[in-house]
């Protein structure tokens, strides 16, 4: 048998870029929660591809952001994680995009001491001129890494980029069990397929002010029953969330069962609760009840 290969492909950009449509086209699967909105990703999360002489764990992480309150200053620690433990980093970007909302990670690319690969994303839409010009911008930027433009979302040069990362990664027996798809348990992906519908389908802070948290995981032979409990910061948001009769909450409940029956592969039962936990955005306990402060 050749050597096996292993190591840890963590991603990191700006919000929006496309950082979990890339980690769900190398996986596979439907892993981290997809919007266009900013910060739909709060974790980290880890896909893992799996072959029979390599284990590439891939890492999505929240886009950089400077934080406002204390769940975003917890993201941007996942973020920082992400520097320590990869043995490749990519760095995506958009077209048109110039820097990082953050200096200090800038820098840390610009003087990273493993492989950087900057995939430039979006190039879909792009002139050749347009393309050209981009590549050279971040050439000039950041003279030390390889840069590969890539359609995350069209799936163009995906493949290409997965064989670069291959060759990248040091020799290494697998760090999970070869079946192993993420390190999240299923009650993780049931709470953020519900809160990837609220993302969608309310406006303004109601989805930033959300938190899924699933009290109840039955699953047998022929179904899957669950029980989540949406909680909000104020009263107000509580009714949105419901909306009349409880319209816009039954949508959200419909919505995600179609996405988690798809998931799990099997029939879904979802019941879904509304609950006010005032303030918990800044309360260190609460955050680390949700898994966010390590």
């Amino acid at each position: 048998m050749k050597d096996h290969k292993a190591g840890f492909v963590n991603i990191i950009g700006n919000p929006n870029v496309g950082k979990s449509t890339l980690m769900n086209a190398f996986v596979g699967e439907k892993l981290s929660i997809i919007t266009s909105k900013a910060q739909t990703t709060r974790h980290r999360i880890l896909g893992i591809v799996n072959g029979d002489d390599f284990q590439v764990i891939l890492s999505d992480t929240p886009g950089i952001i400077k934080p406002a309150y204390d769940l975003q200053s917890s993201m941007m620690d996942f973020v920082k994680s992400a520097f320590e433990d990869a043995d490749v980093l990519l760095y995506m970007v958009e077209i048109g995009e110039k820097a990082l909302k953050d200096e200090n990670f800038f820098a840390k690319i610009k003087n990273s001491k493993i492989p950087v690969l900057l995939l430039l994303n979006k190039i879909d839409g792009a002139s050749q001129e347009l393309l050209e010009e981009q590549v050279q911008y971040w050439q000039d930027q950041l003279p030390t890494v390889e840069i590969h433009p890539i359609s995350a979302l069209q799936n163009f040069n995906v493949r290409g980029v997965f064989e670069r990362i291959l060759e990248l990664l040091p020799a290494s027996p697998p760090y999970y069990p070869k079946d192993q798809l993420t390190d999240k348990p299923e009650r993780f992906f049931v709470n953020e397929t519900i809160r990837e519908k609220i993302l969608l389908y309310y406006k303004k802070e109601i989805p930033y002010a959300v938190e899924v948290e699933t009290e109840e995981f039955l699953e047998d032979e022929e179904i899957i029953r669950i029980r989540s409990v949406i909680m909000v910061e104020r009263d107000s948001q509580k009714g949105i969330i419901i909306g009349h009769k409880g319209s816009a909450l039954k949508k959200v409940g419909v919505e995600a069962r179609k996405d988690l029956e798809q998931f799990f592969d099997k029939q879904v039962h979802i019941e879904l609760y509304v609950k006010v936990n005032k303030n918990w955005r800044n309360d260190s306990r609460q955050l680390k009840r949700f898994g966010y402060n390590n």
